[in-house]
């Protein structure tokens, strides 16, 4: 049974009907409703941009204004903390969590470093569904999450994935912030390899 709906569900996140994106739509509606400035990150982005990875739940970009003034008008209208003064919420409807990151916030260990969570004011841009962070924005919050918090380690696998899926090259990374380009030149080398065939 348990395989069943894992391959169910794999389906449904695959053709855009899962209920994670149902939350996603519903979610973004209501931001755009209540004027709130926000991006997309996490696995929903990683697929926008091309690398296809199921998710259970939304990883959503706020102001801490924009976070109190969604939790004023839409706490108990669909939405509930996670728990008692949580910053992350459930869509109840669709019993999907809602992680919330808020701009200054500096990813991985959450020590200060040269690389933070951009203001969504600023720093989205439209996608076909949803505004997200640009692709460069993605790539650097992986990496300075992988770099500094050993148990994030997928983050940098995520980076090889976006590299091979954008057919990046290794020009991309003058792109990125300075702390994060070594790391991601070791990254973009490894992408280049194939598993053996």
């Amino acid at each position: 049974a348990a395989l069943r709906e894992s391959v169910r569900f794999a389906g449904e996140f695959h053709m855009g009907t899962s209920k994670v994106h149902k939350a996603m739509a519903a979610l973004v509606a209501r931001l755009d409703e209540l004027d709130i400035p926000y991006a997309i990150l996490g696995a929903l982005a990683m697929n926008a941009y091309g690398y296809l990875r199921a998710t259970v739940d939304i990883d959503v970009l706020l102001t801490r204004e924009g976070l109190e003034r969604f939790k004023a008008e839409s706490l108990g209208r669909g939405y509930l903390e996670k728990f008692p003064g949580s910053r992350g919420v459930r869509d109840t409807e669709r019993g999907v969590n809602i992680d919330i990151v808020l701009t200054g916030e500096y990813p991985g260990d959450g020590r200060e470093k040269p690389v933070s969570f951009p203001d969504p004011r600023v720093g989205a841009v439209a996608g076909r569904d949803f505004r997200l962070v640009p692709l460069p924005t993605l790539i650097e919050l992986k990496l300075a999450s992988g770099m500094t918090a050993p148990h994030r380690l997928k983050d940098l696998a995520d980076v090889i994935e976006l590299v091979r899926a954008n057919a990046l090259p290794a020009s991309f990374g003058e792109r990125l912030h300075p702390y994060v380009r070594e790391r991601f030149a070791e990254l973009w080398q490894a992408a280049q390899t194939s598993d053996a065939q």
